[in-house]
């Protein structure tokens, strides 16, 4: 953490979000790069504005609306279902009542709902819940292997909660935050940049890679 903040800055604290927005959102963002699960999300705010809108409509529109976002196929009838199931359970259209619950009774009522796996629990509850979890995405796994923090085929679920003891909670959000922004900047699936990585000096796979350079 320590050089990734030399390197970076802290980043900002996040703004509060409503947990239902923020849960849509992750959906969207998966499997597509966040300018244009972004973009997804405010097309479907715009057309509709109140999430009974959503249920209102037919699922053909509501494909239209995220379509930005990519997969809106697959995600649409899983924001669909994800809605009627929050309105069947509690009455209404909130997530506020997660605010109750620790972390793992949260993390436990949203995992089953379709399309929300740890990574997007995870990431309900640090953005809008302000909890101390680390959420590990596909930057956040490929920056922690090649690090060597954890074994190669190292499942997300499971190095979310390697990480969760290898960090001080204080830290987990701006570790989440700088480790995905190492992995889209610098530690990139391909070709990445290991020249300007602030933990070069640190990783196994930075030290490979100035091998082969220097071979």
């Amino acid at each position: 953490m320590r050089l990734l903040r030399r390197h970076y800055g802290n980043p900002p604290a996040p703004e509060p979000h409503d947990p239902l927005d923020s849960l849509i959102a992750t959906i969207l963002s998966q499997n597509t790069a966040g300018a244009n699960s972004s973009r997804a999300f405010s097309h479907l705010k715009q057309r509709f504005p109140r999430w009974e809108d959503v249920l209102k409509a037919p699922l053909a529109d509501l494909e239209e609306a995220i379509r930005p976002g990519g997969l809106a196929p697959q995600k649409a009838p899983r924001i669909r279902e994800i809605l009627m199931h929050q309105l069947r359970e509690q009455g209404e259209l909130s997530l506020d009542f997660l605010k109750q619950m620790d972390d793992t009774a949260a993390m436990e009522w949203l995992q089953p709902l379709p399309g929300v796996g740890p990574k997007t629990a995870a990431c309900v509850l640090l953005f809008s819940l302000g909890r101390a979890v680390y959420p590990v995405d596909t930057h956040v796994h490929r920056v922690v292997l090649r690090l060597g923090l954890a074994p190669q085929g190292t499942a997300p679920g499971k190095l979310q909660e390697i990480l969760q003891d290898l960090s001080r909670p204080a830290d987990r959000f701006a570790g989440h935050v700088l480790m995905v922004r190492l992995g889209r900047e610098i530690c990139r699936p391909r070709n990445p940049r290991c020249h300007s990585c602030p933990l070069r000096e640190i990783c196994p796979a930075a030290a490979c890679q100035g091998a082969r350079v220097g071979a």
